[in-house]
């Protein structure tokens, strides 16, 4: 499709308040395979405004919120390639980059002093079939586990487990000190161990 096909299919959508998942997606492969300036626009103009929004409505500053949207949309331009449309939509791909680009700034400003090498922040290796099967059966005893404790701590242990997140993306998300989310995971941990001996 040409881009100034692509362009007008985009633009159509945008007015009526729509959104065409395939005409962006050409949009961004276009940026992709020859940094097409015209679908950069469209691609700009329909989703830099509403990532604003998103980045506000989780609590940033306009400015800030200007500077983040902004900044997703050079990522775009520069990593468009690693777009990948049987993945995710467009906006998926965006949002996620805007949520996971303000954590970072959060984190540079809220907790300048965290241990970039503690081991509970960095990204796990990856899973052999054997251990993803383990994996599972653990989840089932924590799930049953997790039932025991108070639910501010079983809250925080489902985000640091099931969805894999630091400390700080907790503290973040619950709005929490740091200190807070540490001492409340150790506590949980501590009245889980008896039950998960062997298992977590």
């Amino acid at each position: 499709m040409a881009t100034s096909q692509i362009s007008a299919k985009s633009a159509g959508a945008g007015k009526t308040g729509g959104y065409d998942r395939e005409a962006m997606a050409d949009c961004i492969e276009a940026v992709a395979a020859r940094q097409d300036k015209q679908a950069f626009a469209t691609l700009f103009d329909y989703f830099a405004p509403r990532l604003k929004g998103y980045l506000m409505k989780l609590g940033s500053g306009e400015p800030l919120a200007e500077e983040l949207s902004q900044e997703v949309m050079i990522t775009l331009w520069r990593k468009a390639g690693q777009f990948d449309r049987k993945q995710s939509s467009v906006s998926t791909w965006l949002y996620t980059i805007a949520r996971n680009r303000r954590i970072d700034v959060l984190r540079r400003d809220r907790f300048p002093d965290y241990d970039p090498d503690d081991p509970l922040l960095l990204p796990s290796e990856a899973e052999q079939p054997d251990e993803a099967v383990a994996a599972g059966e653990r989840e089932i005893k924590v799930r049953a586990a997790l039932e025991t404790l108070p639910e501010e701590q079983a809250e925080l242990i489902k985000l640091a487990f099931f969805k894999g997140w630091s400390h700080s993306e907790i503290a973040i998300d619950q709005d929490l000190p740091l200190g807070t989310v540490k001492s409340r995971l150790r506590l949980a941990f501590r009245k889980l161990k008896g039950g998960l001996e062997g298992t977590v």
